[in-house]
């Protein structure tokens, strides 16, 4: 229990004296005693030293400071005096102190310096993918200033301020990193989502000392204008320059699309022993009647027009790997389509089946009112595939075939005729 001496001036006398409200010592300490009134000193405002007189009969001056400095704070002051209230008027037989105690060893926060909440905070927007604007809630900065009452939370540009800051050291501990190994391989995917495109980059390489496999995220950035190979192999070759790894790159694995194919057989390092000569040695041989004639009839031409409009512009791309899963797909889904048509009766059966499939799949995901019908009847929902993965549609028909299992052949049924589907 924490004492304090009387004070100086008008002082009752010179011996130790406890707080007069212990259940509240952990929002507000006793200073000294006044003839009708304790000195308190606010524990909320530290390191701010924030001193209160409050008379011995009340404590409603400590409560307008809480409610004026502190409003975040006002209920956990309400639920302390409440708590207290309920324990004098109860006829427990514990000591007074106990209760006091519980409460203070549930209420007494961890003292910690500003920058501790700033960086959790920070760590969990990015790692939650959360949006910035959320720092600017109420709810949240309530939450913060409950849970650390002596700490503030980060406005929007601060944390946009932070965000970037940390993006930069992170790519300049991963530069060190990569500039410390002979050999790299990079992946690289381009994708559309919500309007938007995106061109991904990761790599990877082999520790040389311990022989540990190492991956580091390079990119993810905006791809404006279509996808075309000259795109595509523009922002790869600046990505794998930023990185000063564009000597490195061994291989670069992308999925099998047309627009990747093509910007790594034009652009892309070819076999050895593939020599283009010739042409450089007559382009090297100056003629010296075009340089006099050059001398006397100049024209000034635009150089980053020129190179923008060229279309022979080279880029240095690294050898190519095809993924080997994205082959994998197409095997289970392409190419097993293409040879079921062979069998004519295995063709006949199979379209006939998975057009039902693909009806279901289609009425369920975009209605409302056949979600709820298939709920009602079969228990269970209907995935719906993506046909870029074919485990996505193994997974569809077998949950078809559960719900069959388990429901029975007449909740399809119903499902059908409810959704107007041939069987």
């Amino acid at each position: 229990m924490a004492k304090a001496k009387a004070c100086d001036s008008d002082m009752d006398d010179t011996e130790d004296v406890e707080h007069p409200w212990p259940h509240i010592e952990t929002m507000f300490a006793l200073q000294c005693v006044k003839k009708n009134s304790y000195l308190m000193r606010c524990q909320l405002c530290l390191p701010k030293q924030v001193d209160i007189l409050a008379y011995k009969n009340s404590t409603s001056n400590l409560r307008k400071h809480v409610a004026r400095v502190h409003p975040n704070n006002l209920m956990r002051y309400t639920d302390l005096i409440e708590s207290h209230r309920k324990w004098k008027s109860s006829s427990s037989d514990e000591p007074p102190m106990k209760n006091a105690k519980i409460i203070n060893s549930l209420t007494v926060s961890r003292w910690v310096t500003q920058g501790t909440p700033d960086k959790l905070v920070l760590k969990f927007i990015y790692e939650a993918s959360q949006p910035f604007s959320l720092v600017e809630t109420s709810s949240f900065k309530n939450m913060i200033e409950t849970l650390q009452p002596q700490c503030t939370v980060m406005m929007r540009k601060s944390l946009c301020t932070k965000i970037q800051e940390a993006a930069k050291n992170m790519k300049s501990i991963i530069m060190k990193k990569l500039s410390a190994v002979n050999h790299v391989a990079t992946t690289t995917d381009c994708w559309s989502a919500r309007q938007c495109s995106f061109l991904g980059v990761t790599c990877h390489w082999i520790d040389q000392t311990s022989l540990e496999r190492h991956s580091a995220a390079l990119a993810c950035r905006r791809v404006k204008g279509s996808h075309t190979f000259d795109v595509l192999a523009a922002a790869l070759e600046e990505i794998h320059s930023e990185y000063n790894i564009r000597e490195k790159v061994t291989r670069t694995t992308t999925d099998s699309g047309s627009n990747f194919l093509k910007a790594f057989r034009l652009y892309g390092e070819q076999k050895e022993g593939i020599v283009d000569d010739g042409q450089e040695e007559q382009d090297s041989i100056p003629d010296a009647a075009s340089e006099d004639e050059s001398e006397l009839d100049v024209d000034y031409q635009d150089v980053s027009a020129i190179l923008d409009d060229d279309p022979g512009l080279e880029y240095q791309l690294p050898r190519h790997q095809k993924c080997a899963c994205h082959l994998l797909n197409l095997i289970s889904t392409v190419d097993a389509t293409a040879a079921g048509d062979d069998n004519e009766t295995y063709r006949r059966l199979s379209r006939s089946a998975f057009a039902k499939c693909s009806a279901l799949w289609n009425k369920t995901s975009r209605s409302a009112m056949a979600f709820e019908t298939v709920t009602r009847e079969c228990k269970l929902q209907f995935l719906q595939p993506n046909q870029t993965r074919w485990n996505s549609i193994f997974l569809a028909v077998e949950k078809i075939v559960r719900i069959q299992r388990e429901q029975g052949e007449t909740a399809i049924h119903n499902v059908c005729t409810a959704l107007k589907i041939k069987m």
